[in-house]
């Protein structure tokens, strides 16, 4: 799962967990520029939309100061918060690779940065997604523990042969989940703050449902992988969700394989309903 397409830039020896040397002085000029136009971009979109806690990395930590991050010098600011790491890896890495790095509070980068065409939609995550999407919030010391408690997770999902519904509270959070703040709901979810199409349309089209968090229904939930979501779940601050993770998930997955997965369009009428989705994007001619 990890080879490149042969436009990516190469990659040296990859080691047994997967990383590989950034060669961060290997990045162009036209890249390094490429990489401050994404930043600018979604940094005018997200005040007002991005949870306080995101918000607060990118201007406090010094988390982008310019330019491709160095993982390295990345890593030691990070670490020095929550002790958290950030290391490249060529692409995506095997499903024991990935929690392993996370129980050990490493996050996995991919190093390569999309081309030009590719600057509005890329499908595999790419550095700018993995990197500003994810990274600002390992510096908060609540979700820093989510993750860690989602990584040790992994190896029990995996032998009860669950690991969709492990995968679905990946998708409905860590990278499109919403959070309840300010009167009001925020993004925090790195899927949504490294697009600005789904940053407007998660909090600001009629078409998605946006529904309470709840853990039974999210692993139970289906996703799209190939567009927007047609509905997303809204959790009530990090410390629920860090609570919610260290449940013992075992009665979900002994339940998992015998009951049928919800489409990701429908509303339960035990659901907390913070908005009813039309789903009408989902009903033009080409959805």
């Amino acid at each position: 799962m990890n080879d490149l397409s042969p436009e990516r830039r190469p990659v040296g020896a990859v080691a047994p967990d997967f990383t590989v040397d950034q060669n961060w002085a290997a990045y162009t000029p036209e890249e390094h520029a490429r990489w401050d136009r994404l930043v600018a971009r979604m940094r005018a979109l997200l005040p007002g939309r991005a949870c306080q806690a995101y918000l607060d990395a990118l201007h406090t930590t010094e988390l982008f100061q310019g330019g491709i991050p160095d993982m390295e010098e990345l890593s030691a600011r990070l670490q020095a918060l929550t002790g958290w790491r950030v290391v490249p890896v060529a692409g995506l890495v095997p499903d024991e690779v990935f929690f392993d790095h996370l129980a050990n509070r490493r996050f996995p980068a991919g190093a390569f940065l999309r081309s030009e065409a590719e600057f509005d939609y890329i499908e595999e995550p790419d550095i700018f997604h993995d990197i500003f999407g994810h990274v600002p919030l390992l510096a908060d010391p609540t979700y820093a523990a989510f993750m860690e408690a989602y990584g040790k997770a992994g190896p029990r999902a995996i032998a009860a042969n669950a690991l969709p519904a492990l995968a679905r509270l990946y998708w409905y959070t860590i990278e499109f989940g919403l959070i309840e703040e300010a009167g009001g709901l925020r993004l925090f979810g790195a899927g949504i703050m490294s697009s600005p199409t789904e940053t407007r349309f998660a909090l600001e089209d009629a078409s998605p449902n946006r529904l309470g968090f709840e853990l039974e229904r999210v692993m139970h939930t289906r996703y799209r992988i190939d567009d927007f979501q047609q509905s997303y779940f809204v959790i009530e601050s990090f410390e629920t969700l860090l609570e919610q993770a260290e449940r013992d998930f075992g009665p979900i997955y002994a339940t998992f394989a015998a009951e049928k997965a919800h489409a990701p369009d429908v509303v339960l009428a035990e659901d907390r309903v913070y908005h009813r989705g039309t789903q009408a994007y989902f009903r033009r001619p080409e959805g």
